[in-house]
């Protein structure tokens, strides 16, 4: 089965939508939100909705802490305005989207891969994986030797060999890349909603479960439009800034 890997949508509609529609035509047959489904972006509800159907039919969602924010009123080194989008974000969504962020498990297992936002050393306290050093930590700490996690804004691959040494990938979109059991393996599949590497295009990734074949995407869509809903929101606007510019 073909599964894409998304992750931090961060209420960009049109992101999503465009995603979803090119996984499609690659016939995907599930779909694993990595968490941060909210926060940043105005189309919270929408967002929410089309994952709930989704769910329902068999696709895996984990809790990202921007849901956490908004579900739970708990939030973690948030800065001043992306917590202003998280309060923006509780008062738009209705009572059963709420209860559907807030009941979102930290981490799913699932045919021997291991789902979670942000790590697997610590999943609850939301610190990123930026180097192999990093990487090395989580792939330790997963029981599982393909680790799928978000939270970084940027696509990356970090793989430890037999020896214990971790090394980072650079993938390259569209590119095949196999990954052996011999190794084990954490990737990063880059924002759906909101990218940080300065390509404004949505991030995703898929991954063969047959083949153990891993591809990553860029798939350009028009960022104006999400961006004129922050604006229109009267949301910060940095963030609507930063779906022009992907930083």
């Amino acid at each position: 089965m073909r599964i894409a890997l998304l992750s931090d949508v961060h209420a960009n509609l049109e992101a999503l939508v465009a995603c979803l529609e090119h996984a499609r035509s690659l016939g995907v047959g599930q779909r694993v939100y990595l968490g941060d489904l909210v926060g940043y972006g105005a189309d919270p509800g929408p967002v929410i909705d089309i994952v709930a159907e989704g769910i329902g039919r068999g696709d895996v969602a984990v809790l990202g802490n921007h849901d956490l924010a908004v579900a739970r009123r708990i939030s973690y080194r948030m800065n001043i305005d992306a917590q202003l989008v998280v309060e923006w974000t509780r008062a738009h969504l209705q009572e059963w989207q709420l209860a559907l962020l807030g009941g979102l498990p930290l981490v799913c297992e699932q045919g021997g891969r291991l789902y979670v936002h942000a790590n697997a050393w610590a999943p609850e306290k939301w610190e990123y994986v930026l180097t192999e050093f990093d990487a090395g930590r989580s792939i330790r700490a997963s029981p599982w030797g393909l680790t799928f996690c978000g939270h970084v804004h940027t696509p990356s691959l970090y793989h430890m060999a037999s020896d214990d040494r971790v090394a980072a990938f650079e993938p390259v979109p569209g590119i095949d890349i196999p990954l052996g059991p011999q190794r084990r393996w954490l990737a990063i599949p880059g924002s759906v909603g909101q990218p940080r590497d300065g390509n404004p295009a949505a991030c995703y990734a898929l991954f063969d479960d047959a083949t153990r074949q891993l591809t990553y995407f860029r798939v350009p869509y028009d960022h104006s439009v999400p961006a004129r809903k922050i604006a229109a929101a009267g949301l910060p606007q940095t963030f609507d800034t930063r779906l022009v510019t992907g930083n």
